[in-house]
Formats: C-alpha cells, structure tokens, sequence
C-alpha cells in the first residue's frame, strides 16, 4: 500500500500537528475494513486523533483510496472546526479522488518530485 499526502495535506498536517504515523493508522484500519464513512467514488473519511485524545473530537480525513494499491490524503479538519463537508465539496473531492486514484506511476513520480505529492514511508528501517 502506498500512501501519499497533497502538498495542502502536508500543510495542515504539519500545523495541527498530525503525524505520519497517525495517518498510516487510518489506512491501517481502512485495509482492515474498520472505515469511518465511504463516499463513494474512491473517497473515504477516517478520523484521526488528536495528539494525547481519542479519534471521535479530533480530525477528519477525507481520502482517496484503493484498497492493497494506494490511498491520497486529499483533505482534512478538525470536527471543532467543521461538521461537515458539502455537497459542493463533496462532488469536486469525488472528481480529485477520481483523478488521483487513476495516475501512473510515471504521473505520480512528476508529482512527487514537483512537490504537488509526498509519499508517506511505512516507517520501517532498512540496515
């Protein structure tokens, strides 16, 4: 499983604080089966955690996924924040989700090393 953030991701995750292995976490439970909302179209919401609390008053993950290939971490915010997304949003993150979910391998190389992707490391340590 690959998992990538887009570089507004990478953003937000880095100011709220969110780390990478909490993102893999919700992919490690989407692979189980456990996700929080399918929204069709590729696009899923898992909940994160906020540092030192549970899942259920932190983050929302908006993710674009395929299960054993790859997830995107499209787009993310803190329930405090906002309840919900909307139906607007909703059908622009299904047409990203679309897009992302499609690209080769050779799309999300130029990606990557434009800086638009970061690939999330399954933070495992070769010697």
């Amino acid at each position: 499983m690959r998992i990538f953030k887009t570089r507004w991701m990478a953003r937000f995750a880095r100011r709220e604080r969110i780390s990478d292995a909490s993102l893999r976490e919700a992919i490690a439970r989407a692979e189980r089966g456990i996700i929080d909302a399918d929204l069709g179209a590729g696009l899923i919401k898992q909940r994160v955690a906020r540092t030192g609390q549970g899942r259920s008053g932190g983050y929302r993950m908006i993710i674009a996924y395929r299960a054993e290939d790859r997830a995107f971490f499209l787009y993310g915010f803190a329930k405090n924040v906002l309840d919900n997304i909307s139906n607007d949003e909703l059908l622009t993150l299904r047409e990203l989700a679309a897009d992302m979910l499609a690209r080769s391998e050779a799309i999300l190389k130029q990606a990557k090393e434009a800086g638009e992707l970061q690939e999330i490391d399954h933070g495992e340590r070769t010697q």
